[in-house]
């Protein structure tokens, strides 16, 4: 049988979704015709040349990464500024910045965008600061970060997102994030696409045809930061990033040897980078470890550029080095919770009568997932949550040593989350294959494919708590956010259970009652 190709199946749903106008952006206008464009639809920028905002990111106990672009042509192809502009940065106490701790001055280049990434120093463990930057005579506007703290740690409150899909609607769940009081955030890939236009009836579309340049990929990202609810969560908290395939294209494998693509790759890494709070001179480097103080653990997974092709005997989808790091990670791993950063789903999903599903996640490298699985079984290791992208849709899933055994033991739950925009299948599909999908797979506890959201992460040292915080309507920018259920797992105690105010909530599968 044909392996379904996922990717057709969710483009064709969101052209049923015809979602409204189709945005008139072309490379044929001109960068004030563009904007103006970009305005009349609902798109906007902050004032030039902090266009795109500001942005933190990789939080440590004594300090953060601080982001912005000087982009005073945010859609352009070429910026009007010199090879080098001088932009000053300052940290403070206070939003109103009166007590000023930390300044200093970059240059911002042309080679790199002229982004820039201030890996800021001798904070204080858990604590919020404020920022902004200075360029060209103008003040950017102000951006909040907080510290990881250490030692004892009460309780951590997080949120994940993930597939924002810019055709496919508003960013109303990014909105939503913004005003969330949380510690952090985790985006979890697909925060580009890099496929051209989409036509038929979308409230906006992509800019121009598909992507392969480094000025094209710097224009798309430029696009995507035109939502204002997007610049509004970078704004609002600290970031921790991985990526998947869209960032670069479809499915791709990282260690592919064609030159084109070399090239096409190391144009999406470097437009990546120069948008994103990384920490300058990292390379392209994104699997690490970060910890909240004693209570949680961030194990962050690589899963699109060390893998080889699906389906292989000997295929890998970590590749050697980062295997390694993971299994030390077990085998060190100390008395926390342990939260896997994964950008595609873990848990196997298994059709009636044989096969899988979709084989670009860990389905395609099944004998590597019982290798890593096995070894957390083996050391013992308690406490594992993880938590998805991907799918456009919500699982809660059993995490066992080995999914083709019937009798494996649950070592952990994976939650994959609902995509901020990006175009699920459609109800009837839900409807029909959730079921399914449940009967073939005894792990699968949860299935809900019909919403848009983001999840959000309360953890204390005796409880998991997920969240799903969806809206109401990607074509609103100001979609209502509610709280479609929550699911716990309790300290030392490996599976979740759905907590009994979420009893009545849809969803296309359930396994059995849910339970205060």
């Amino acid at each position: 049988m044909r392996q379904l190709n996922r990717r057709d199946l969710l483009r064709s749903a969101a052209a049923a979704g015809a979602l409204g106008t189709v945005w008139p952006l072309s490379e044929a206008l001109s960068p004030a015709q563009a904007m103006a464009a970009a305005t009349e639809l609902g798109a906007s920028f902050d004032p030039a040349p902090f266009t795109l905002g500001v942005a933190s990111g990789d939080a440590l106990p004594d300090g953060v990464v601080l982001w912005t672009r000087l982009a005073p042509e945010p859609l352009s192809l070429t910026q009007p500024l010199a090879d080098s502009v001088d932009v000053t940065w300052v940290v403070a106490e206070d939003p109103l910045f009166h007590r000023k701790i930390a300044r200093g001055t970059v240059a911002a280049t042309a080679a790199q965008g002229h982004s820039v990434h201030i890996p800021v120093r001798g904070l204080r463990p858990g604590r919020r600061y404020y920022y902004r930057f200075s360029a060209l005579g103008k003040t950017s506007r102000a951006g909040r970060t907080k510290t990881a703290p250490l030692g004892p740690v009460a309780k951590v409150r997080f949120a994940s997102a993930n597939c924002q899909a810019f055709h496919d609607g508003f960013y109303a769940a990014h909105r939503g994030i913004a005003g969330e009081d949380l510690d952090f955030v985790v985006h979890l890939g697909d925060y580009i696409y890099e496929h051209g236009q989409v036509g038929g009836q979308h409230v906006r579309d992509h800019e121009g045809p598909e992507v392969f340049t480094l000025p094209d990929y710097r224009r798309r990202h430029a696009l995507y930061k035109g939502d204002p609810s997007l610049r509004a969560m970078h704004a609002a908290h600290p970031v921790y990033l991985t990526w998947d395939d869209h960032e670069v294209a479809n499915d791709y494998s990282g260690t592919t040897a064609n030159e084109p693509f070399r090239k096409r790759r190391a144009a999406a890494y470097q437009a990546y980078y120069e948008h994103m709070p990384l920490r300058d001179g990292s390379g392209p480097q994104i699997y690490q470890t970060r910890r909240w103080g004693d209570l949680l653990e961030l194990d962050v997974l690589d899963l699109r550029q060390y893998r080889s092709a699906q389906n292989l005997p000997n295929g890998t989808i970590l590749g050697a080095e980062q295997k390694g790091w993971l299994k030390n990670r077990v085998d060190t791993a100390g008395d926390s919770w342990h939260c896997w950063v994964n950008s595609i789903m873990l848990s196997q999903l298994a059709k009636p009568g044989g096969g899988h599903y979709f084989t670009d996640q860990w389905d395609g490298f099944r004998a590597e997932r019982n290798e890593v699985l096995g070894h957390v079984h083996r050391s013992g290791m308690q406490d594992l949550v993880v938590i998805t992208g991907d799918w456009h849709s919500a699982f809660v899933d059993d995490v066992v040593p080995d999914f083709d055994e019937p009798d494996a033991p649950v070592i952990g739950t994976e939650f994959t989350a609902h995509s901020i925009t990006s175009g699920a299948y459609s109800a009837e599909w839900n409807a029909t294959n959730g079921p399914v999908m449940g009967g073939a797979n005894p792990h699968l506890k949860y299935f809900e494919g019909n919403r848009y959201g983001y999840d959000v992460y309360e953890v204390t040292p005796r409880r998991w708590s997920t969240h799903m915080r969806v809206i109401e309507d990607r074509r609103d920018p100001y979609s209502r956010v509610s709280t479609l259920t929550t699911f716990h797992v309790d300290r030392g105690r490996p599976g979740s259970r759905e907590d009994r105010r979420g009893a009545s909530s849809p969803a296309q599968y359930r396994r059995g009652a849910p339970s205060g």
